[in-house]
């Protein structure tokens, strides 16, 4: 029998530290196939989402797959996400968390006008590594489940991503 990935175990861990310590809790999401997400929110197939407990509804984090319901733009959505397809979770408001490796599955959904980025199977999947990004970074670039796409550090809409710096 293969053995079970510490990671959904370390997802569950920082989820709660943010909660205990009044953070709220984001995870960036590799978007494939497998994975149930709105689309139009979905940016160079990434997403981040809003994990806190006031942003969603039945939040089941599981070994295999993330869980919830969550409103985007006023609709509620049911989200389901792959485990595997985790690329980070951190707090919003000081950008401590831990980003993954993500191994390439394939079906990779596109947002309109985008190019799948395939990443090289041929490459073995890294170790967890501690990231940090800056509250203000973090809050400026990260979709959130709650809030539409915030605005670019040119002050142009349409969201980006979240830039995680890694800690040494």
């Amino acid at each position: 029998m293969p053995e079970i990935s510490t990671k959904p175990y370390l997802l569950r861990a920082l989820y709660e530290w943010c909660t205990d310590n009044g953070y709220t809790p984001h995870i960036a999401v590799r978007v494939d196939n497998q994975t149930r997400v709105p689309r139009q929110f979905v940016r160079d197939n990434e997403i981040v989402l809003n994990i806190s407990f006031e942003a969603t509804s039945q939040l089941q984090m599981g070994n295999e797959w993330i869980e919830f319901s969550a409103r985007f733009s006023g609709k509620s959505h049911k989200i389901e996400v792959p485990i595997a397809n985790i690329l980070a979770i951190y707090a919003r408001e000081n950008g401590q968390g831990m980003a993954f490796p993500v191994e390439s599955a394939g079906g990779e959904a596109q947002d309109s006008g985008a190019d799948a980025e395939l990443a090289d199977e041929t490459e073995a999947p890294a170790a967890p590594r501690a990231v940090e990004t800056s509250a203000a970074d973090a809050a400026a670039k990260a979709e959130t489940a709650t809030d539409g796409p915030q605005p670019d550090d040119d002050g142009s809409k349409g969201g980006g991503r979240a830039r995680l710096k890694i800690v040494k």
